[in-house]
């Protein structure tokens, strides 16, 4: 199994807090720095869960930029894309209790042009493509072009819709057109993103709706197939959805690919960080 992810490869900072945060005050945390982005996690579980992983992404000339590179190498994932004179992406993930709270700055990941792209990036099975990628130019554009490039190439398509802020401020309308000219295969969100399109699983022959700590659910144009999350500790939430995506994108039945998936993301939430 072959899969190519589009997107962004940020520094991924995650803080996460002893006790809540005070105005002016000094708190406690532990923290960490590595890889991180949409596209670079689910590249990351895919390469652990055993497929041969590709992640393109455009990322800045600075030492963030290196560090995510090798980072994503020593986990097995290929990382290809144009580097640029410019900062790297940044995300910070502010972790209290179970619940995470992003602040991004996406850096020259956003400047990835159709014209960059090279062809047999895409010789893949399936293509994921992370929804923050539509929400700016022209890394839209290249989305697009990578998609129908990879649909000639054989392969599925996918889409996580990303995160809902993101779709409020884009436009869910607009976002719901894209989708429809996009035509995923499969199509991954939230709760909270899956209310905002008006059943966003409509625009794809599968959609996985990420429920968090109670599972997730899987719809078909024949049926709704609801999973129970896998018991475990949950230590840091950041990835989780990343996780599932890749576990479940490796096939099989509906049923294997919910459960690797879940099981996945109980590894991820299990310890820090987003990747394995």
């Amino acid at each position: 199994m072959r899969i190519a992810t589009l997107g962004d490869v940020l520094l991924d900072v995650i803080v996460r807090l002893e006790e809540p945060l005070v105005p002016g005050a000094d708190v406690r945390a532990q923290t960490r720095a590595g890889a991180g982005g949409q596209a670079a996690n689910v590249a990351a579980w895919a390469a652990e869960l055993g497929a041969e992983a590709r992640c393109i992404a455009k990322r800045g000339d600075d030492p963030a930029g290196e560090l995510v590179a090798r980072e994503l190498a020593s986990h097995g994932v290929e990382l290809v894309g144009p580097v640029a004179a410019g900062p790297t992406g940044i995300v910070v993930s502010t972790v209290e209790t179970s619940e995470r709270a992003l602040a991004s700055d996406r850096g020259v990941a956003t400047t990835l042009a159709p014209e960059e792209l090279d062809a047999a990036w895409l010789a893949c099975d399936v293509l994921h493509l992370s929804g923050y990628a539509f929400v700016e130019a022209p890394i839209a554009n290249a989305a697009l072009l990578a998609a129908r490039l990879a649909r000639e190439a054989g392969a599925q398509v996918s889409v996580d819709v990303a995160a809902w802020t993101e779709i409020r401020r884009f436009g869910p309308v607009r976002f719901r057109e894209l989708l429809d000219e996009l035509a995923p295969d499969v199509l991954f969100a939230t709760e909270a993103e899956w209310e905002l399109l008006g059943g966003a699983y409509l625009s794809a022959p599968t959609g996985v709706l990420k429920r968090g700590p109670r599972g997730c659910s899987v719809f078909t144009a024949e049926s709704k197939l609801d999973f129970a999350a896998v018991e475990t500790e949950v230590v840091d939430p950041t990835g989780a959805g990343d996780a599932l995506a890749a576990g479940f994108l490796l096939g099989g039945s509906l049923e294997e690919a919910a459960r690797r998936g879940l099981e996945a993301a109980a590894r991820c939430v299990a310890k820090v960080g987003s990747f394995p």
